[in-house]
């Protein structure tokens, strides 16, 4: 007959172990939901600094909020970006941040 198997008691060690593989787990949980969205801000960004253009008539849109006294990055001003270029509220805040930091610093 073969011995009998125990299971050993929790040890610190043990608990360790556990904590780093349920942190590694989380991790690759994050990394794989992140991943598409950065690459997704990543190419709207590069299609910005691929096309000057665009991000001068941005700036000139942002020009003319401000003379309304209406900040470019303000909540009703990143909605109506988001709708008029099709993008998600967090990527038209992203472009808004990054046109204005780049092209138009004076934009508030």
């Amino acid at each position: 007959m073969p011995p009998e198997t125990r299971l050993s008691p929790p040890t610190a060690t043990n608990h360790s172990f556990r904590r780093r593989l349920t942190a590694l787990l989380c991790a690759t949980c994050l990394t794989a939901v992140a991943a598409p969205m950065v690459r997704a801000q990543s190419a709207l960004l590069e299609s910005v600094k691929q096309n000057p253009a665009l991000a001068q008539s941005l700036c000139q849109q942002f020009r003319q909020l401000n003379a309304q006294g209406v900040s470019a990055t303000s909540k009703a001003s990143i909605s109506s970006l988001a709708s008029s270029r099709s993008l998600s509220p967090m990527d038209a805040e992203v472009l808004a941040t990054y046109v204005i930091g780049l092209h138009c610093s004076t934009v508030f």
